[in-house]
């Protein structure tokens, strides 16, 4: 990042509402980066209301910290004027925070299309990603950034305006003006909020590993400048790459990536596995326990661990996600024919675990253009008559977009292809297996994570982790959506038929293989955010409005009550409620108030709530793989309550979370010890946008090489964890350029392009820290 210019006075300017008076009218000078741009807002129509620029003698009372220091100081490369804020992030508290308020609500309708904007210099000598929130009266909207190690820039938050109104179907779109300014990704909340009654803004930083400083300065809003009407076209060249970036080792032809894969083989064939690995992958200089045959766990002098089928010291360090289902995206084409559509109710693999699925030249006939705006993304798509054709797929069924169906395209499989021919029917895919075991095993890596394709399964070269869903018609506890989907009524025999499918079909794959670490089923299930009360026990609260004769947990929470209170007198008088009888109840109740009492209640429902899930899962699956772990359902870190901790306790065989943060924030992981359990990592990740890709996921870095620290440096807490047994990256591949056909993720997260060419950054990291664990993990414990 360069340092900020002064240049392009502003020609208007509104008077500063709330923090602070109007400031020095400057503003970035913008580049040409992009060409094409149709002015919708010239630049004498452009407005700008500052909103703090702490020129203030002293902080003002509009500024709230939390778990931060705020000082003013002497401006700095960023600053508008003499002063700014410094603010110091404690690495010891999850949350640093510092909310902007203003007396009375910000009302920017005067503006038109509009963004915020702030200036921030990063002090640190390490990345800050930043979180804002703005918030109206009612709804927020969360934006993120990576601000890199010693650095100066502005960036903003578009709040209205064509681009933050269109659902493209991709997660992040590409900044729809040119500029020398940064746009934050939207991370979740409310897109739309009421420009008219902005009541709060807020900076913050969330489960740093160290403490930080950032220098803010020149917050304000502003009238948008005028948009590129081709912003969104020719995104993605044949390679499935970002077409109007450049970057290290980017494809430029097939001949150029024969060689980059040539290239690389070599490296595999000289860094091929460590020495310290046994034959499945555990620690063969450590000491030797009791061999069963297949993986278990077992806690040595204070340490967590498990256990390779020969008896060595084992730690899943892998990566999720290593197959083809999830590399297809939209092309914007569909079919009239029906057929393309159908889906039976006994599949047990979800829409979005499927492979590439290709359409009848029947169907072909009935091809039409559903959405110009995502056609017209692509420099390329082969013909239906083209040798790459088969890459081609369709998705029935997607959880996020504009597009509820249609068809699909992989890039990478297709640039597999490419860089291996195809000597027989989809010999590309046996020699993209073959490569990846080798890449695994170089890497220092010692396991795949969650969602590695079955193929994989049988080869006996590397271990693994099975997976499963549990889909199909059973009820489910509440009308609405949790997360993914709607959140299974597990009292339902229809569940408990369908968990017996699926761990069924997870068996027949599996095949009692002593490979197979442990089985993954359902994931990230919505147990209840613990962040307040409602949402916390959000499930029973939501059912509580069922009826008991339709819903069979309502019946079975109806009767926990029943049998605590007996009379229906006894629970109004400790809930301080006027329900009529236990058939009112039963028949629906809306809770309004929550005090004590009823708060121990609603714990004990959803603790026995999650039980009977795990109860059930835990049952099917012992029936079909006694022989094999059973993993839990890899709990989101939002959704990590006592609850379904308790309950998955009594069940799994290790506890499993997706944790999405810098790393292991010890005030999230206080309950370790008391539940005493191995645990492990399902998915974390870091990305960034120096590749082109737009948006970074959910934990942003700088660029490549800061990707690689932050991995270091998440890797080395868990594996410092005396309760940790490993951590999974998510994922392998980087997320196609325009989004994943099932939810639109366009993430730069892989450790491979999606040309299937690995992050050199990526890869020395993973061989240093591989290189290290065993010793880092157990060298303490076993002397």
């Amino acid at each position: 990042m360069t340092m900020l210019k002064k240049t392009h006075p502003l020609l208007f300017i509104i008077p500063a509402l709330g923090l602070a008076a109007c400031s020095s009218a400057d503003s970035p000078e913008t580049s040409t980066k992009q060409t094409s741009t149709v002015s919708s807002t010239s630049q004498s129509e452009i407005k700008q209301q500052v909103l703090a620029d702490f020129e203030e003698t002293k902080l003002s009372a509009a500024l709230k910290q939390e778990n931060l220091t705020a000082t003013l100081v002497q401006g700095t490369g960023t600053t508008h004027g003499e002063q700014a804020i410094k603010l110091a992030f404690d690495s010891s508290f999850e949350y640093s925070t510092l909310f902007v308020q203003p007396e009375q609500p910000w009302d920017f309708s005067d503006l038109g299309d509009m963004n915020i904007a702030f200036d921030a210099t990063n002090t640190s000598d390490v990345s800050v990603q930043l979180y804002f929130r703005v918030n109206d009266k009612y709804q927020s909207q969360l934006r993120s950034i990576s601000i890199p190690a010693n650095s100066s820039a502005t960036y903003y938050a578009d709040l209205s305006g064509p681009q933050i109104s269109l659902d493209s179907g991709l997660r992040a779109d590409p900044p729809a003006w040119p500029s020398d300014e940064f746009r934050m990704p939207y991370m979740n909340g409310v897109k739309l909020l009421d420009i008219k009654h902005i009541k709060q803004l807020s900076f913050y930083t969330s489960s740093n590993l160290e403490d930080k400083n950032i220098i803010l300065d020149n917050v304000r809003a502003r009238t948008n400048p005028a948009t590129d009407p081709s912003y969104l076209v020719g995104l993605v060249d044949k390679f499935g790459q970002p077409a109007k970036s450049n970057y290290a080792d980017k494809v430029k032809s097939d001949a150029h990536l024969k060689q980059l894969a040539k290239t690389e083989l070599a490296d595999l064939a000289a860094n091929p596995v460590l020495a310290d690995r046994s034959k499945f992958g555990g620690w063969k200089n450590g000491p030797k326990l009791k061999a069963t045959g297949f993986f278990r766990t077992e806690k040595v002098n204070g340490v967590w661990s498990l256990v390779d089928p020969e008896g060595y010291l084992f730690f899943s360090s892998g990566i999720a996600n290593i197959r083809i289902a999830n590399t297809t995206t939209l092309t914007g084409v569909d079919f009239k024919d029906d057929s393309v559509r159908y889906i039976d109710p006994e599949d047990v693999t979800p829409e979005d675990s499927l492979g590439i699925r290709p359409v009848s030249a029947e169907a072909q006939k009935t091809r039409y253009v559903s959405s110009e705006l995502r056609n017209k993304m692509f420099n390329w798509l082969p013909e239906y008559d083209d040798e790459l054709a088969n890459h081609y797929s369709y998705r029935r069924s997607t959880h996020k977009g504009p597009l509820k169906h249609g068809e699909t395209f992989s890039f990478y499989q297709s640039n597999l292809e490419r860089r291996y021919g195809e000597r027989y029917p989809e010999s590309f895919i046996d020699d993209w297996e073959d490569v990846t075991i080798k890449r695994m095993r170089s890497w220092g890596m010692t396991s795949f994570g969650n969602w590695v394709d079955p193929e994989f399964y049988q080869k006996n070269q590397f271990p693994y982790f099975a997976n499963g869903w549990i889909i199909g018609d059973f009820k489910t506890v509440t009308d609405i959506g949790h997360g993914w989907s709607p959140m299974p009524d597990p009292y339902d025999p229809e569940f408990a038929r369908r968990a017996r499918m699926t761990t069924n079909a997870i068996a027949e794959e599996v095949k009692n293989n002593p490979w197979c670490i442990g089985v993954f089923i359902d994931n990230e299930k919505s147990w209840g955010n613990p962040a307040n009360i409602k949402s916390h026990y959000n499930i029973p609260i939501q059912n509580f409005k069922m009826d008991a004769a339709e819903s069979p947990a309502k019946a079975a929470f109806t009767k926990i009550l029943r049998d605590k209170y007996v009379d229906i007198n006894t629970l109004n008088t400790a809930w301080q409620t006027d329900i009529p009888s236990w058939a009112s109840f039963a028949k629906s109740y809306n809770i309004e108030n929550i005090n004590d009492a009823m708060t121990e209640d609603l714990s004990t429902i959803l603790e026995a709530y999650t039980s009977q899930y795990f109860k059930v899962v835990d049952s099917a699956l012992s029936a079909v793989m006694p022989d094999h772990m059973y993993m839990g359902v890899r709990m989101a870190a939002w959704s990590i309550n006592p609850e379904g901790v308790r309950a998955a306790k009594k069940y799994v065989d290790v506890m499993s979370y997706n944790y999405y943060r810098e790393g292991m924030h010890d005030a999230n992981w206080g309950f370790l010890p008391e539940i005493d359990m191995p645990s492990i990592i399902g998915e974390y990740h870091f990305g960034a946008v120096d590749t082109g890709l737009y948006h970074p996921g959910l934990i942003h870095s700088s660029d490549q090489n800061d990707r690689a620290r932050g991995y270091k440096a998440y890797m080395r807490k868990v594996i410092d964890n005396p309760y940790m047994v490993g951590a999974h990256w998510f994922q392998y591949t980087d997320s196609p350029v325009t989004g994943r056909a099932y939810d639109g993720e366009n993430y730069n997260v892989g450790f491979v392009t999606n040309a299937d060419v690995p992050y050199k950054e990526m890869v020395e990291a993973s061989r240093e820290i591989n290189q290290e664990l065993y010793p880092r993990r157990f060298s303490k414990a076993v002397k």
